[in-house]
């Protein structure tokens, strides 16, 4: 196998991780009232040593879920707002297919992402507290941009050195 098309199956495999993950988080964004009931059930169930071990996250779990209930029992509507987070988490993941298809052209798309998950850490510190969400649940939102971002950048480096092959003296040119 060649070094750019080693290099192409690197990027894209990342970027099938990243999408998946992009996906999961959004699809998990729809039913938040079940899940919110499903998590507090474990907790006081058959993951009760883990509630035990942290009585905050179980509180914490049982007061979102009780929020929940109020606000899909009086004002459903509400929750119409977490259904567009989980549409835009979505819409975000179709965008990476860009730089599946020609990452050198669409790595624009990889540098947003990157700005995206730096842009997590100043909401979850202005915002959560605004809210009232404690802070280490504010931690653990920022380490998703933490952690999106590492993918990002190992990609990044990897259009990059694509891009270089590309340029090489006596490189043939590749069609997207």
């Amino acid at each position: 196998m060649s070094e750019r098309r080693a290099l192409l199956r690197r990027i894209r495999v990342w970027l099938v991780i990243f999408i998946i993950c992009l996906v999961l988080s959004g699809l998990t964004a729809f039913p938040l009232v079940t899940e919110l009931h499903l998590v507090h059930g474990a907790l006081t169930s058959w993951a009760s040593s883990v509630g035990e071990t942290l009585p905050g996250l179980a509180d914490w779990i049982e007061r979102v879920r009780d929020g929940l209930d109020a606000t899909d029992a009086k004002y459903p509507f509400v929750l119409y707002g977490t259904d567009w987070l989980a549409f835009a988490h979505l819409v975000i993941a179709v965008a990476f297919y860009g730089p599946y298809r020609d990452p050198v052209r669409n790595i624009w798309v990889i540098e947003f992402g990157m700005i995206a998950c730096a842009g997590i850490i100043p909401l979850a510190l202005i915002c959560g507290p605004v809210r009232g969400i404690p802070f280490w649940w504010s931690v653990l939102d920022m380490s998703f941009g933490v952690f999106g971002v590492l993918p990002l950048l190992l990609v990044r480096r990897l259009i990059k050195r694509l891009e270089q092959h590309d340029r090489a003296p006596g490189a043939q040119p590749v069609p997207a």
